[in-house]
């Protein structure tokens, strides 16, 4: 079956008109008859979860094979383009004429690192080929652990960039060729927020759940690193989960997560393939998001009140989206000007990481549909952030 085809099986099934189930998910009368009918050729996994609520079914249910991803356009392709030829060893530089070393690659992935976390994408894509040329030619198990590395970092990269393919590619490259499970862990994050990103709700929740069992710590034994990654995967167990509508679930996923933030006490880089933080102001932004997709905005904006700035990472993407889900919060209270102030102030930090971001754009569209006419600031910024309706 289409998506049309078990919204309307389901619908029947529960003994619901469409004007009863447009009132039990707050999805209107006139867009469940397009989906049933088959009008429109993509449902947004937001409105498949709402029409989940409202026939008490999982998500995934609904949503079959047909997943939610929006692909990286045109420009962003353009700049990562040399980054995926030289995956593929396509470069056509050819060897370095200077000698390469493991502690000299070490280097040169730490110098961007921080890159990772201010997002410049411009001056990091521009420097990864030559950096993966050279790890090619590392030798030994010290240059094995260091490509591994670098392919962790590479697809955190992609995936921020939106381009899912490859990044999944690289991403079960490394897990295969790491030697430490922790290593493959670290991947295994990225890959597990790489699913989340394209709408593939189910396979993610499965895929978190089955490596936090594989690397599941000793509490009275666990050093921090092992806490952070294991504690990270159970977040984005519960992001899947409360995106299938199946709350209990990313509750105990949550309750998970917390346990090992308070056993860390403080916010810590979960892998060295990323700038990911975990840690307790990371589960609450991770609460504050459950509460921003239930439709509970209200708790969104307080536990944001109540929880302090991050001094680790400050701008990283953890942070940022956190801010997303701020922004989010206003709008659905009908607090526009506030929402797009959040926007506008993630447009000055963030320019290159926010124009990736379809959350933004959802943002600003339902904002621009709602109101008879727009700011100038409010069309500046739906350029800024590649608004195209």
């Amino acid at each position: 079956m289409d998506i049309g085809q078990r919204v309307s099986s389901t619908r029947k099934r529960r003994g619901l008109t469409q004007r009863e189930l447009a009132d039990a998910s707050g999805v209107s009368v006139s867009l469940i008859r397009k989906i049933e009918q088959g009008e429109r050729d993509s449902v947004r996994l937001e409105t498949l979860r709402k029409l989940a609520v409202g026939l008490r079914v999982r998500t995934s249910i609904l949503q079959g094979e047909r997943h939610d991803a929006e692909w990286a356009d045109a420009q962003t392709e353009d700049l990562w383009g040399p980054v995926r030829r030289a995956l593929a060893a396509a470069t056509a530089s050819g060897p370095s004429d200077e000698p390469v070393s493991v502690d000299g690659v070490r280097g040169a992935i730490d110098e961007i690192r921080p890159m990772l976390g201010t997002h410049r994408y411009q001056t990091i894509a521009q420097r990864l080929p030559g950096i993966m040329r050279d790890a090619d030619a590392l030798d030994g198990e010290d240059g094995r652990n260091v490509r591994v590395r670098l392919l962790g970092m590479v697809g955190f990269l992609l995936t921020q960039n939106r381009q899912f393919d490859i990044a999944e590619q690289t991403l079960s490259a490394a897990i295969d060729q790491a030697t430490d499970v922790y290593d493959a862990a670290g991947a295994a994050n990225t890959l597990t927020w790489a699913m989340l990103r394209q709408g593939r709700i189910a396979e993610a929740e499965k895929f978190a759940v089955d490596w936090a069992d594989r690397i599941e710590p000793r509490f009275s034994r666990a050093t921090t690193k092992e806490l952070a990654l294991w504690g990270r995967l159970w977040l984005y167990a519960a992001n899947a989960s409360v995106r299938d509508n199946v709350e209990s679930r990313a509750d105990d996923a949550l309750a998970l997560a917390r346990a090992a933030a308070h056993r860390i006490g403080r916010e810590v880089l979960s892998d060295n393939h990323s700038v990911r933080a975990f840690g307790p102001i990371s589960v609450a932004h991770n609460t504050a998001e459950t509460y921003a997709i239930t439709g509970r905005p209200d708790k969104t904006l307080a536990i944001a009140e109540a929880t302090p700035a991050p001094t680790l990472q400050p701008t990283g993407a953890g942070r940022l989206r956190h801010r997303l889900d701020v922004a989010s919060a206003h709008a659905q209270l009908g607090q526009y000007a506030a929402s797009v102030s959040v926007l506008s102030e993630l447009q000055t930090t963030a320019p290159e990481w926010l124009a990736q971001q379809r959350y933004a754009r959802d943002i600003l569209g339902e904002i621009v549909k709602d109101r008879r006419s727009l700011t100038t600031d409010m069309r500046e910024l739906a350029d800024a952030i590649r608004l195209e309706y």
